[in-house]
């Protein structure tokens, strides 16, 4: 997956290529639609912003946590067969361009298909629409695709309602709008160490802005290796009230050393968060969380 940052060098990537437009956080299936429509022009790429435009426009209505960090994103995009992902920082001078200037910049470039969703906007008072973009690309040869919204049990597939189910713990309709389980990109950071005293060593994992499904115990992967996690607290062991993921995989092949990065998917949860009265009650219970995650 190539990095490219602003519409400059994208005016330099040396062949033809398709380009989907969006923010695409998540990158749920109707994201993918507009992915899939951009294809067939040469190299296949994404344009997206960051950070969120709604964070810059309209603060107090932007969700405070993300589904998926530039990062994340990226390494989705490339399982899809995504070449390059083109960031534009959004700010407020950014946000006051002409909706004409953004189209001719971007159709100077070697793009020959644009795609975006059915009601994608751009420019200054939001004056761009598919249907201008349509016309300006004509003009220079560029072919835009207006992309429908995809539906699951006839509503909308959207990142709000993707958190809206995580935070009801729906993790199966979660995956239904995404195309997989939903996960979170981390690194490996310092912690007590208290679980390798107990038989279970786990990753501490820092995630910045991605939202957490809601405390507990889950049956997880991380990197593809099997596992279970905890969200939350960690009443036994820890009086601070600071939220955590920790994650113990079954496998000893991984390296856990600090600054190592680690994506976790969660495919169902086991129990809540609970306090127990000493760590061998806390050790029993993961056992039994470890052989319930084992048997499927």
């Amino acid at each position: 997956m190539q990095f490219l940052h602003g519409l400059k060098e994208l005016s330099e990537f040396d062949r033809p290529f398709g380009l989907a437009l969006g923010v695409f956080d998540g990158v749920h299936l109707g994201h993918q639609a507009v992915i899939d429509a951009a294809r067939g022009a040469g190299a296949i790429g994404i344009l997206t912003f960051d950070p969120h435009p709604v964070q810059v426009l309209a603060p107090d209505r932007a969700p405070r946590r993300i589904l998926s960090s530039l990062d994340q994103k990226g390494r989705i995009l490339s399982e899809l067969g995504v070449d390059f992902m083109v960031v534009i920082e959004f700010s407020t001078v950014f946000a006051a361009r002409k909706a004409r200037e953004f189209a001719d910049d971007l159709f100077a470039t070697k793009v020959k298909k644009v795609s975006a969703g059915e009601d994608w906007s751009f420019g200054r008072g939001r004056e761009g629409n598919m249907q201008r973009l349509r016309e300006w690309g004509s003009e220079s040869g560029v072919n835009v695709l207006e992309v429908s919204a995809v539906l699951q049990d006839g509503i909308r597939i959207s990142s709000t309602r993707i958190r809206k189910c995580l935070k009801e713990e729906n993790l199966d309709g979660v995956a239904a709008m995404l195309g997989r389980p939903y996960s979170v990109l981390g690194e490996v950071v310092r912690g007590r160490q208290l679980g390798r005293t107990i038989g279970f060593p786990t990753a501490n994992l820092f995630v910045a802005d991605e939202v957490l499904p809601p405390n507990g115990v889950y049956v997880v992967e991380g990197n593809g290796i099997p596992g279970v996690a905890n969200i939350g607290t960690r009443p036994t062991v820890d009086d601070s009230g600071g939220r955590s993921l920790e994650v113990y995989l079954f496998t000893n092949d991984l390296p856990m050393d600090y600054g190592w990065e680690l994506e976790v998917g969660f495919l169902r949860k086991i129990r809540d968060e609970q306090k127990f009265e000493s760590l061998e009650e806390l050790r029993k219970q993961i056992e039994c969380d470890v052989q319930d995650a084992q048997r499927g």
